[in-house]
């Protein structure tokens, strides 16, 4: 708990088995709320998550990243939790921001912070390919412009977020595949919400996941989609669902797509009894 708020932290994770521990392991111990969902791994993530004591929540069939984030903030909300800390399992970004990143949204300073890779000047040297660095840059200038804003980075996996920003966004009407995550900055952007960024090491090693090249050209092509929509949007062109206060929001609907449902052990700091397992 950090100024009163209850903080979570949430893991998408898929395949995550080799690198869960580490980096729940260096996971703050201010943390009242850790929740892993799990997107039909095949292989012993679950049974690694639930060893450690984590909230699990595991989906009955492969959704994508964005549909496992969706089910993330869903049951942080539900769990009660006033800041959300999105962290991949991966150990590519390092738990050890986390109170920091918790503190600037508990304390009301920004409603979202991003750990960026970009601000520190060593992306490149803990492994971003070259290929990543270049398509980074190009991609963040290119929504800097269209958005009106300037960000280091629009790509980073490490997020915070206030509990208003969970509830009051339409994140349904998002993809359920990488450039969700695209889309989300994009309406915190067009709803008015404050960003922060912090500086954060990153690591690329053989366990940390990565999408592949082609899949880095179609999230690229949807990133300049979603930042020309957004412009669109904003001169009146366009009247997306995904802009509309009106749009389909994390509260009004009810999950449909979990595994199984069953109480699942957790440690003594998850104060929540709302959980749910997947076997």
């Amino acid at each position: 708990m950090i100024n009163g708020k209850h903080i979570a932290v949430v893991m998408p994770a898929y395949h995550a088995e080799k690198t869960l521990a580490v980096t729940v392991g260096e996971i703050p111990d201010l943390v009242d709320i850790r929740i892993l969902v799990d997107d039909h791994s095949q292989d012993q993530t679950v049974a690694v998550a639930r060893r450690l004591g984590l909230l699990v929540f595991q989906h009955d069939r492969n959704y994508g990243y964005g549909r496992n984030q969706q089910t993330c903030y869903r049951e942080a909300l539900a769990a009660g939790a006033d800041v959300v800390i999105m962290l991949h399992p991966d150990y590519q970004y390092t738990p050890l921001l986390i109170t920091a990143m918790a503190s600037m949204v508990a304390y009301d300073v920004y409603d979202v912070v991003l750990g960026s890779r970009i601000i520190g000047g060593r992306a490149l040297m803990g492994g971003m390919p070259l290929y990543k660095y270049i398509s980074n840059r190009l991609l963040t200038a290119f929504e800097n412009l269209f958005l009106g804003v300037k960000l280091s980075e629009y790509h980073t996996g490490y997020r915070a977020f206030s509990r208003q920003v969970l509830t009051e966004l339409p994140l349904l009407e998002n993809s359920d595949d990488f450039v969700f995550d695209n889309q989300m900055l994009a309406q915190c952007v067009h709803f008015g919400f404050r960003i922060g960024e912090v500086s954060c090491p990153t690591k690329y090693f053989e366990e940390a996941s990565s999408i592949n090249f082609r899949r880095s050209v179609k999230y690229g092509l949807e990133v300049l989609a979603t930042t020309l929509q957004f412009a669109a949007q904003k001169i009146g062109l366009l009247h997306l669902p995904r802009f509309s206060p009106q749009g389909r929001k994390l509260e009004t609907e009810r999950e449909s797509y979990y595994a199984s449902h069953k109480e699942s052990a957790h440690s003594s700091s998850n104060r929540n009894p709302r959980v749910g397992i997947c076997l």
